[in-house]
């Protein structure tokens, strides 16, 4: 017995980190990864797509040859047909002690986008990284930590204690009740409370979800809360392991679900923030 816990746990971890890992690397906000060869050396590349805070967002190439020639172009994201593409001129500057090619994107507001691409000039010609599909990076204000790494580890600790409590579920292990209810706590404080705070600070709202639109995260949120409400309401009057089962299904999906897909942006025309598809009420 003691055996088969430490086994579920084990694959419940494995689980929580495989899906935390796709999700954030295939999230429209994760670091664009471009490979460009000049003068003859390979550069692997990371392109900014997300920036928080009050300042200008920092592109930074790491490539240290100093003949190689770098130009930023930049328009507002999603352009209207008078917008021209803005020039900015890489400098060769220095970072963690390491030769860099450094360029400004200039600060927006929160949920404001803009779209960009580079040219890279060697000794024998001019390479264009993402001129036919632009790379769009999406600004936001500064969450504090005091609220953000709360939130992080209640999720992170939600995520996985739902895949244990649908594990023991299955297993038919007595323990996934008490789980159920540890797993319902975490979603509401690092989602249902925490959340909703992150978002004010980040996009200056509370809540971006249905019934008011359509942000993804807020709604896969929204979800996942409901399927562990029902799954603890219905154990507490009987054993009902296929719901937790089910519960824990619909997280492992939605949690699967690229970060911040459809989510907050900013209306170029009236300078409100929507989220993709806007519900009317």
């Amino acid at each position: 017995m003691k055996f088969r816990k430490i086994l579920l746990w084990t694959i419940g971890l494995i689980i929580t980190l495989i899906a935390a890992v796709y999700q954030k690397m295939t999230g429209p906000t994760y670091p664009k990864k471009e490979t460009v060869t000049l003068n003859g050396k390979q550069y692997n590349l990371k392109l900014l797509r997300s920036h928080g805070g009050n300042d200008d967002a920092d592109i930074i190439l790491n490539i240290g040859d100093k003949s190689v020639k770098a130009n930023l172009f930049w328009k507002p994201y999603p352009p209207v047909a008078e917008d021209d593409w803005t020039k900015v001129t890489f400098t060769n500057a220095q970072k963690d002690g390491k030769s860099v090619k450094q360029a400004k994107l200039p600060h927006q507001p929160p949920a404001g986008k803009l779209m960009y691409y580079i040219a890279l000039t060697d000794r024998n010609e001019t390479k264009y990284l993402n001129k036919e599909n632009p790379v769009i990076i999406r600004f936001k204000g500064k969450v504090p930590a005091y609220i953000l790494i709360p939130h992080i580890i209640f999720m992170f600790a939600a995520m996985f204690l739902a895949n244990v409590s649908g594990l023991f579920a299955a297993f038919n292990m007595p323990q996934y009740k008490r789980y159920t209810g540890i797993t319902l706590l975490l979603i509401t404080a690092g989602g249902m409370i925490l959340g909703p705070a992150v978002q004010k600070y980040a996009f200056l709202e509370y809540w971006a979800g249905v019934p008011y639109g359509w942000d993804l995260t807020d709604n896969k949120l929204l979800i996942a809360f409901i399927a562990w409400f029902i799954a603890f309401l219905i154990n507490r009057k009987k054993e009902n392991r296929m719901s937790v089962i089910t519960a824990s299904l619909i997280t492992i999906i939605i949690f699967s679900i690229p970060h911040s897909m459809f989510g907050s942006e900013l209306n170029r025309e009236t300078g409100k923030i929507i989220q993709g598809i806007v519900l009317f009420f």
